[in-house]
């Protein structure tokens, strides 16, 4: 399959679509709206002065709720030609201050209600400038006739996307212009949309690369309408299907399964709806029927990562629907499974192995991390850590993870990063968690713990130090405290024990 036309950066995506559709509708967010012609003009305002506080060829962090700001504000980095940096406004401050540390950006760009506790972390990190935007400090949308500047070279960086790690850090995802656009129009060639008429409901975090793969670059690429929603409440997002006559609607499991729990579901008008697609976390077949029989449109589910642009695989508009799968994948893109011993012998048909990818979509690497970007990108391959098989048709099946990796609500979560927490309160001894399975969240974290001689904290108490120290979706759902953790005949923690227990 030929891939449809590719934009070389950010700033011929934006400028391509504020040139064929000037007065199309573009962002919509509350009662703030924009055109693509104000919206070019909003992000090449902003550019303009990232670019003359030296931006270009510099990081810069975003630390934003869904809003117009982020829209603009993540357009405008990558338009200035600095490599953009979003982070998850729910981290805590432990959590910020590891990744500003990491990434080392020259401007933060933090939404007012952030500001008194990102803004000190920012410049600890090495921020020359720090915006604040939203609320009464700053609105983004208020310069809107700003000229895009020169367009970044395509093959430089453009994106520094954070994922979990097994050592409890999290790595930075480098990606360039070229790898982004280009798996913008890979996903367009399997998923086509209506050039200038789809209106497409982001209820996912714009910092997630999810949200920016199927909200804002597929919403800029289909000179279509972006509806934001500042964060997921299930009646607001009922309510907005209608009222913003939305026609396409990216979802995950968790999120479908609580808006079909609302009261307000089944009196939802549905009627424009014609694509959902599902990505982040497995959707269960269960879950997908009562979906689709209930929405009368189409659900389909994708497969990918972070490092991976982030899209590998999705099931074709037009083609077979299979129970289970995640669909081909998207052109010029190769995936094959592999033994999971040495990651080098190719298996056959129906065989599982580690699934691996290889496409002019995926990372250059991490940043900071040779030895670890060395083991994800081998022989140009893409080693992702999950188990799957492809049938004869080609089609991929995701059936375990080799990594130890809980997928919480659609978030990714590596149970080290919570260990090394629990590690840090003064009564743990031993620690360990692991991801068990939820009929809402796909799966939760569950921790298990050992203390210390004559230590009297309570799993309420180490569940609130965790609160302090982690993203809500990384706190456990349970901690029980053990007078020892299980363990394999070499000494290490038995992870799989815990699985079991956690799991009953």
């Amino acid at each position: 399959m030929a891939l449809p036309p590719v934009p070389a950066t950010a700033t011929h995506l934006l400028a391509d679509a504020a040139a064929r559709a000037p007065e199309a509708e573009a962002l919509v967010c509350g009662d703030r709206r924009l055109c693509y012609a104000e919206y070019a003009g909003c992000v090449g305002a902003f550019a303009t002065e990232l670019r003359a506080l030296g931006a270009a060829g510099e990081r810069v962090a975003t630390v934003l709720p869904n809003s117009l700001e982020a829209c603009i504000a993540q357009f405008a980095v990558q338009v200035a030609g600095a490599q953009l940096a979003p982070l998850n406004p729910l981290y805590t401050d432990r959590e910020l201050g590891q990744i500003l540390a990491d990434a080392a950006p020259r401007i933060a760009v933090v939404d007012e209600t952030l500001a008194d506790r990102v803004a000190p972390l920012a410049r600890a990190a090495g921020a020359q400038e720090v915006i604040v935007v939203g609320g009464s400090s700053r609105r983004l949308d208020a310069a809107r006739a700003g000229a895009l500047p020169d367009a970044p070279d395509p093959g430089a960086l453009a994106l520094l996307q954070y994922t979990g790690g097994t050592t409890g850090r999290a790595k930075g995802v480098n990606l360039t212009h070229r790898a982004i656009m280009t798996n913008v129009a890979q996903r367009e060639a399997l998923l086509p949309t209506r050039g200038g008429g789809e209106r497409i409901l982001c209820v996912m975090p714009l910092f997630h690369s999810y949200a920016m793969a199927m909200g804002l670059y597929l919403a800029a690429y289909a000179r279509s309408c972006l509806v934001v929603l500042p964060r997921y409440q299930p009646q607001e997002v009922l309510r907005a299907i209608a009222r913003e006559r939305i026609t396409i609607f990216p979802g995950s499991p968790t999120i479908f399964a609580g808006l079909m729990a609302h009261a307000e579901f089944a009196s939802t008008d549905w009627r424009t709806v014609h694509t959902c697609y599902s990505g982040a976390a497995p959707l269960p077949e269960d879950t997908l029927r009562r979906w689709r029989d209930a929405v009368g449109a189409p659900v389909y589910e994708g497969y990918g990562q972070t490092e991976a642009g982030p899209v590998l695989s999705f099931i074709p508009v037009g083609g077979a629907v299979k129970s289970g799968s995640v669909g081909v994948p998207v052109p010029e893109t190769e995936i094959q499974i592999v033994d999971v011993e040495t990651g080098t012998r190719v298996l056959g048909v129906g065989a599982r192995g580690e699934i691996r990818a290889r496409g002019p979509q995926l990372m250059s690497g991490y940043r900071n991390r040779p030895q670890e970007s060395a083991e994800a990108l081998r022989g140009g391959w893409l080693h992702t850590g999950d188990i799957g098989e492809v049938d004869a048709d080609g089609y991929l099946f995701v059936r375990d993870r080799k990594k130890d990796m809980a997928i919480v609500g659609g978030y990714n979560v590596y149970p080290r990063e919570v260990d090394e927490v629990l590690f840090m309160h003064p009564d743990v001894a031993d620690a360990a968690a692991v991801g068990a399975p939820d009929a809402y969240r796909g799966e939760v974290i569950r921790a298990f713990v050992v203390l210390r001689a004559g230590a009297r904290a309570t799993p309420e108490d180490l569940v609130a130090h965790c609160r302090a120290n982690l993203a809500p979706y990384k706190v456990p759902a349970s901690i029980e405290c053990l007078p020892a953790l299980p363990k394999t005949t070499v000494s290490k923690t038995d992870k799989q024990a815990l699985r079991a227990q956690a799991a009953r």
